[in-house]
């Protein structure tokens, strides 16, 4: 638990929600490995019921016109684990540059496998629920997730963007949806629009050479005007912007090459130099 909190926010965050699922699992499914779950009925009529039933707590009304950034908490913003006297120290380095860019293009929810209580508090101290660069859409807590049955592994628990499109039908949909978060199985209902971000840990030793959300910010940028979101490989994240950085510095070289060869360069410099 983090220090400065209050007790009674301690308490509440610290117990067990009435609404916590019966299996909750902490490994995680190999990066690559497919395993088709996101058109099976069965799973599809669960995201149905959370479509019906649950309630979603609306902090910021949705914008007409912007993708869907969904962000897991821990590891993904936060060092859950770590020791500290305050959150700010366990809090990923350049969270709220990081918000404060995708906030340009897209809308921010945060979706964590524990409870709203918690939740609410970690975002208080992390100084982004109320922060005046950005805002958050809503919240998402274990409630919203679901259990499916992959033959591998058994009862795992997931995140199914299908609640919120089914919620906000008029706004956000697969094409425009990207999900960050350190944990491969949260994506099995939606592998196309899963990031798996590198989880933060160790937050004393790291928070000085972490630059995670620096790279991710510019990703999100570079496929912010794209149609299709889907049309990446979010996998590949890091090879699309060394792309993007290699035809940058080609174009610049080719740039400064025209310049070098322009005759109305060397006249202008001559000019100059006469006028000297």
């Amino acid at each position: 638990m983090m220090m400065g909190s209050l007790e009674e926010d301690i308490a509440d965050a610290s117990s067990v929600p009435e609404d916590l699922p019966e299996v909750v699992d902490d490994f995680d499914i190999p990066e690559g490995e497919e395993i088709a779950l996101e058109n099976r009925e069965v799973h599809l009529a669960k995201i149905e019921r959370r479509v019906k039933e649950h309630q979603i707590n609306i902090l910021n009304p949705p914008r007409e016109g912007k993708k869907l950034l969904v962000l897991d908490i821990d590891y993904t913003l936060f060092d859950h684990r770590s020791p500290a006297e305050s959150g700010v120290e366990l809090m990923r380095p350049y969270l709220h540059e990081f918000l404060t860019s995708a906030y340009r293009d897209y809308d921010i929810v945060i979706w964590s496998a524990t409870s709203m209580k918690w939740i609410e508090e970690k975002m208080k101290l992390l100084g982004v629920s109320k922060h005046v660069d950005y805002k958050i859409c809503f919240y998402l807590d274990c409630s919203a997730m679901i259990t499916v049955h992959a033959p591998k592994y058994g009862v795992v628990q997931v995140k199914p963007l299908g609640v919120i499109w089914g919620k906000f039908p008029e706004y956000y949909k697969p094409s425009n949806t990207i999900m960050f978060d350190d944990i491969n199985r949260n994506f099995l209902m939606n592998p196309k629009n899963g990031l798996k971000i590198r989880p933060f840990q160790k937050a004393h030793i790291n928070r000085h050479k972490d630059v995670e959300l620096i790279k991710l910010a510019k990703y999100l940028r570079l496929i912010s005007k794209q149609d299709d979101l889907t049309n990446f490989n979010h996998k590949h994240w890091e090879k699309y912007l060394s792309k993007l950085k290699e035809k940058k510095r080609k174009k610049k070289l080719l740039s400064n090459s025209s310049d070098d060869h322009d005759p109305s360069n060397n006249e202008a410099g001559a000019s100059a130099g006469d006028a000297s």
